[in-house]
């Protein structure tokens, strides 16, 4: 069975993370893990957003299902500059920049991986 998603998504084209969030859904339903559809897509839907608010150029979206169930999800984009968390102490208040908070406590593993064409930021969710 194939289990693999690729997406690419257009510079500054945010209502294409609706369908980014759709597509997922879709997917993990027809590979049998719906369970894993409200995380994903909440988590998929920052990092794409993410890729497209702050590096100015698309993103490459990728979601993998591994055989031990195991779900990655990859966004690539074209700057090598490395998200960063919010440190202002009034941070509590902002409307925005929880993202990579969220995916912290949310996935079971995520990274960064430089590359010499930009960066990949990917996360984990294994079934519980």
């Amino acid at each position: 069975m194939h289990r693999r998603l690729h997406l690419t998504v257009d510079p500054a084209d945010l209502v294409a993370v609706g369908s980014v969030r759709r597509r997922l859904r879709s997917a993990l339903s027809h590979w049998g893990v719906p369970e894993l559809s409200d995380t994903a897509e909440l988590l998929s839907s920052e990092l794409v957003t993410n890729a497209l608010l702050h590096t100015g150029k698309g993103a490459v979206f990728d979601a993998v299902l591994g055989s031990d169930l195991r779900l990655r999800i990859e966004v690539q984009d074209g700057v090598t500059r490395l998200p960063g968390r919010r440190r202002d102490p009034d941070a509590e208040y902002a409307t925005s920049g929880r993202g990579l908070m969220l995916v912290e406590a949310l996935a079971d593993a995520w990274g960064v991986q430089l590359r010499g064409d930009g960066k990949v930021t990917w996360f984990e969710l294994a079934l519980p």
